[in-house]
C-alpha cells in the first residue's frame, strides 16, 4: 500500500469514528425518550389502577417503586390517600 493510500484509509478511520460518537448519541438519545414515554404511560396506567381499587402495596410490587415514590406518582395524579 502507497502512503497516499494509507493517509486516506486513516482520515476516513478519524472520520468514522466522529460518524459513530453522533449515531451512538442519537440512539441515547432516543431511547431516553422511549423511556420517558413509557415511564409516563406508566404513571397514569398506576393512577387508573388505584382508582379502580388496586392498592398502593400491590403498585409497589409491580412495578419495584418504593411506598413514597408510588405516593407521589398518585398524588400528582390526583388520587389522594384514603
Amino acid at each position: 500500500m502507497d502512503l497516499d493510500a494509507a493517509v486516506r484509509d486513516y482520515r476516513r478511520a478519524v472520520l468514522g469514528i466522529g460518524t459513530a460518537e453522533q449515531a451512538a448519541k442519537r440512539r441515547v438519545a432516543a431511547a431516553r425518550e422511549r423511556a420517558d414515554t413509557a415511564r409516563q404511560v406508566l404513571h397514569k396506567a398506576m393512577v387508573q389502577a388505584a382508582r379502580e381499587g388496586v392498592r398502593p402495596v400491590e403498585l409497589q410490587q409491580r412495578t419495584g417503586y418504593t411506598k413514597e415514590r408510588v405516593r407521589q406518582i398518585l398524588r400528582a395524579g390526583g388520587v389522594e390517600p384514603e
